[in-house]
């Protein structure tokens, strides 16, 4: 059976009455994140590819992880990306109504600063004044965690900014460094020239050891934002999020169509970024939702 084939059969099915309203599926509500990062790039993408399928779709673009893991919740939001330790947290802490259709690629933990500030380590931040994200943001999430068990001597200023305004700021001398959680190259970075990125590397096991296994040794390839070397920091997956009432015919022809696209969407470049199925099924306690799994099984055969 082809691809479009069983694209065809889920969409009729749900025009059968496998919504949760009983009717036709009216719109998928996909939540990305902040512009000029690597969610918004593949959410539009895969906006884009599930329309060609014959799915009307409305992206919206917001602080990202914890944002989105709240709009599915309240239903605002079918589908949406996510940080794994935002995910992790609103599974087994909030106990929110959500699943994962794929773990999508690695996310790099970036401590962005000016080449030539003096901020060679996390404890350099120690009164500076630094940007940890969006409220709402996974961002903040992670580095909020990070400044935890950095045991700084003297507390960092922190300013709240999306990727735009903290490249902004930056570059402006209003702050000192800032946190991005994101892919390898994250675009709006690549075009700054006069940056580096602050290793973080020593703090995973320690961010294991408070949090869970969520964090892992990441590595930034030589070349990527001007380094001649590799920069060891902290890696935490991405994963592709929906409401847990979420149609199974519907969960099962995203996931189809995220694999089927996947040389298009043109995820990450970095190690993790191109979508494996033995990678994507590998989301901890948060549930693989059931029209996912069903994707997964028949894939293997």
């Amino acid at each position: 059976m082809s691809i479009s084939r069983r694209a065809f059969l889920g969409l009729a099915a749900l025009a059968a009455g496998c919504s949760a309203s009983g009717g036709t599926w009216p719109e998928l509500r996909l939540a990305t994140g902040v512009t000029g990062g690597i969610y918004e790039q593949l959410g539009d993408g895969l906006a884009g590819e599930l329309r060609h399928d014959g799915l009307s779709v409305r992206v919206m673009k917001t602080a990202a992880s914890v944002q989105n893991l709240t709009m599915m919740t309240d239903g605002r939001a079918d589908v949406a990306f996510a940080l794994a330790d935002s995910a992790d947290d609103a599974v087994r802490v909030r106990h929110q109504p959500v699943s994962a259709l794929a773990r999508v690629y690695m996310n790099y933990v970036h401590l962005v600063v000016r080449r030539g500030s003096g901020i060679a380590g996390l404890k350099d931040l120690a009164g500076r004044t630094v940007s940890i994200g969006l409220e709402g943001s996974g961002t903040a999430v992670t580095a909020t965690r990070v400044l935890a068990v950095a045991e700084l001597a003297e507390p960092a200023e922190i300013s709240r900014l999306g990727l735009d305004e903290s490249v902004n700021a930056l570059r402006d001398g209003e702050i000192e460094a800032f946190f991005w959680s994101g892919g390898v190259p994250t675009p709006v970075l690549v075009s700054f020239e006069d940056i580096e990125l602050v290793p973080l590397d020593p703090l995973v096991p320690v961010l294991r050891r408070r949090f869970g296994p969520l964090y892992e040794h990441a590595l930034v390839p030589p070349g990527v934002y001007g380094s001649g070397k590799p920069v060891p920091t902290v890696g935490t997956p991405s994963y592709l999020m929906c409401r847990t009432t979420l149609p199974d015919d519907l969960a099962y022809m995203i996931t189809e169509t995220l694999f089927s696209a996947r040389d298009r969407l043109q995820a990450p470049s970095a190690p993790g970024g191109r979508l494996d199925m033995r990678y994507a099924i590998g989301t901890g306690v948060v549930p693989l939702h059931p029209g996912a799994a069903r994707y997964y099984r028949y894939a293997y055969g």
